[in-house]
């Protein structure tokens, strides 16, 4: 099947994979005007870092489970603090109905209590055969000898990411494995961005504005606390962003 939609002999457009990096609101209650006050706090802490953002609401931890969301409200807020709201993980059916009528994109959570929501699959009984399993490919890294410049992007889709210079102030690269950066690391970095947990951060001198892991993020003003302008790892321990020195690591 053709990717490329045509009208008479001209192409109209083609469609290709896209990886982009997402951010996810994890909701446990909703009430607008905490959710709002609650908001513009998070944008005040870093406003660069969230204007025009693409915002998914995760309902993993939703406290509210039998009871209606009112998206619209959601957006609105979002809409009035310059961040897009496109879509919707996680929930129950009547939950995910009403998404779907605020014009959002569902997507499937990844908790237990999402996936009790969804029919189990009928299992058929097959005699089991030997399988001969070949060995897990390791996935290339991509290596940057370059510096990464303000209002550049840098991803590694499949593996780590490896820079031989500096992320300068605006900069942002990403990388579905670890980020390692020989110098200065001023920019954003986000590491395990499919969600790797495991994924780490290295640097020789942590200035950034926003590191993360799987979704994970300090912004600067929670780095410096922490091995700042110094050589480092970020790891996620039970949930948070740790901050190490590589010399001790």
């Amino acid at each position: 099947m053709s990717n490329t939609a045509t009208s008479g002999a001209q192409q109209v457009f083609q469609l290709k994979s896209a990886s982009v990096s997402m951010t996810a609101l994890e909701l446990h209650y909703f009430d607008n005007d905490d959710f709002e006050n609650a908001l513009k706090d998070k944008i005040s802490q870093a406003p660069g870092f969230f204007r025009d953002i693409p915002l998914i609401i995760s309902l993993e931890k939703y406290e509210g489970l039998d009871s209606e969301l009112d998206f619209f409200k959601i957006i609105g807020t979002c809409r009035r603090n310059n961040i897009h709201v496109i879509g919707v993980r996680g929930g129950n059916n009547d939950q995910r109905r009403l998404a779907r009528g605020a014009a959002l994109a569902l997507i499937p959570g990844n908790g237990q209590r999402d996936r009790d929501h969804e029919a189990a699959p009928e299992k058929t009984e097959l005699p089991e055969e030997p399988v001969a399993r070949a060995a897990p490919e390791a996935s290339p890294a991509r290596i940057i000898s370059q510096p990464v410049r303000s209002g550049q992007q840098v991803f590694a889709p499949e593996g780590d990411l490896i820079i031989l210079a500096p992320v300068q102030a605006g900069a942002e690269v990403l990388a579905a494995g670890n980020i390692h950066v020989y110098g200065p690391l001023r920019g954003r970095a986000l590491a395990g961005i499919h969600g790797d947990s495991a994924a780490r951060v290295f640097c020789q001198s942590l200035e950034a504005e926003l590191v993360s892991v799987a979704g994970h993020y300090k912004i600067s003003e929670d780095l410096q606390d922490n091995g700042w302008k110094s050589a480092v790892q970020i790891q996620l321990r039970d949930d948070l962003l740790v901050v190490s020195p590589l010399d001790k690591a």
